[in-house]
C-alpha cells in the first residue's frame, strides 16, 4: 500500500524525470492504471506519452455533452491518431433535458452543485469504480490551481487512487514543444460548464 510517506520520496527522486520515466515507474508499481481525458488543450501530450509505454490503456473520456464542436473534432482525430482504447462516460441525463429543466447555472447559484455532480462527478465515479485502477495517470500541472500547486508529480486521490502527473513541471510552451516533435494536435477551443474561471478547481481532484 503506498502510503503519503512513499508519496513523498517518490517525488523527491522523480523530480527532474522524463515522463516516460515517471509513467515506466508508475506501471512498475501497478499494472491497474487508467489515463483520464477531457480533450481540452494539451491533452493529446498525455494520452501519447502513456499509450507509447501501454498501448493498451483504458482511456477514460467523461463526456459533460457540452463540448465545443472543435473539441469533438480533436477528440475524434486523437483517438484514431493514437489508436487509444476509449471508454466514454457521459451523463445519466441529456444535455437537452437538463437544458430545458436546469440549463448552465451559475457557479454561484444553489443549482451549481447538482449541476456539477450530474454532469461531471458521477459519470467519473462510475468509470472508476467500473475499472477499479491503482494508478490514476493525469495531466495536472502546477500553476493551474492553489489545489495543484501542492499535489506534486505523485498525490493520493481521495479514495487512496495513486495520481501520477507525468508533466506536473512543465510549462506550455514545454508541451507546445512537446507536440511539435511528436506531430500531435491541440485545441483550444474547450468549454468545461462547471468552471466560471480557467483557475478554478473542477471537484474531480481537489
Amino acid at each position: 500500500m503506498i502510503t503519503q510517506e512513499n508519496i513523498n520520496e517518490l517525488n523527491k527522486l522523480y523530480k527532474e524525470a522524463k515522463p516516460s520515466e515517471i509513467i515506466q515507474k508508475a506501471f512498475e508499481l501497478s499494472q491497474e492504471a487508467v489515463v483520464t481525458t477531457n480533450f481540452r488543450p494539451y491533452e493529446a501530450s498525455i494520452l501519447h506519452a502513456v499509450s507509447a509505454v501501454e498501448s493498451n490503456i483504458p482511456v477514460i473520456w467523461c463526456d459533460t455533452g457540452y463540448n465545443t464542436p472543435q473539441t469533438y473534432k480533436h477528440a475524434e482525430q486523437v483517438i484514431k491518431d493514437l489508436n487509444l482504447n476509449i471508454f466514454l462516460y457521459v451523463p445519466k441525463q441529456t444535455a437537452a433535458h437538463r437544458d430545458v429543466v436546469m440549463g448552465i447555472p451559475n457557479v454561484d447559484a444553489p443549482e451549481h452543485a447538482l449541476f456539477t455532480e450530474q454532469v461531471k462527478l458521477e459519470p467519473f465515479k462510475r468509470a472508476m469504480e467500473e475499472h477499479k485502477p491503482e494508478v490514476w495517470f493525469t495531466n495536472l500541472r502546477q500553476g493551474q490551481t492553489a489545489f495543484r500547486d501542492s499535489i506534486g508529480i505523485f498525490s493520493l486521490s481521495k479514495d487512496g487512487v495513486l495520481k501520477v502527473s507525468p508533466f506536473y513541471y512543465w510549462s506550455d510552451a514545454d508541451l507546445d514543444t512537446y507536440l511539435e516533435d511528436h506531430s500531435l494536435p491541440n485545441e483550444f477551443k474547450y468549454f468545461d460548464p462547471t468552471k466560471a474561471l480557467a483557475n478554478r478547481e473542477c471537484g474531480l481532484h481537489a
